[in-house]
């Protein structure tokens, strides 16, 4: 099994961002002067207003690659409403134990009637539940039925 590390993944996202930003370069010399012209504009409008303070930068938290037994697991950076985020991811958890417990317990019951319903038409049945087990009572079954037809 390999392990990928932080340098690996960080190298991996650089190249990926280099050929975006090339394919990107590339498709610029296919469009036209007055769309080249207004993504420009566009570019140093955002600039000067990012100098003036009107647009703050929100710094992305850091994700953290850790392992957990063969497992590469991530999560989110340090923040304050980490506790939050812990239980909001056990919620669906919780949804799906709570659904098998709830299928489980369907199945026990629609097994536990059927059972019921069996054992019901045995013990009301005019043979004794002997007969039932005996080979002959099976033959017995199959030319009365072969009679009838």
């Amino acid at each position: 099994m390999k392990y990928i590390h932080q340098s690996g993944i960080s190298s991996a996202i650089d190249r990926f961002a280099r050929r975006v930003a090339t394919r990107l370069d590339e498709g610029v010399a296919a469009l036209p002067y007055d769309v080249v012209e207004q993504l420009r504009a566009s570019r140093v409008q955002a600039v000067q207003e990012r100098k003036c303070g009107r647009i703050v930068a929100i710094a992305p938290t850091s994700s953290v690659w850790s392992r957990v037994g063969n497992a590469l697991t991530i999560g989110g950076g340090s923040g304050s409403h980490g506790w939050l985020k812990m239980l909001a991811s056990g919620i669906p958890v919780l949804a799906l134990v709570a659904g098998i417990m709830f299928t489980g317990a369907a199945q026990d019951e629609t097994g536990t009637s059927e059972i019921a319903e069996v054992d019901a038409a045995l013990l009301t049945d005019t043979l004794p539940p002997a007969a039932y087990a005996d080979p002959g009572f099976a033959q017995f079954l199959k030319t009365r039925a072969a009679e009838r037809n």
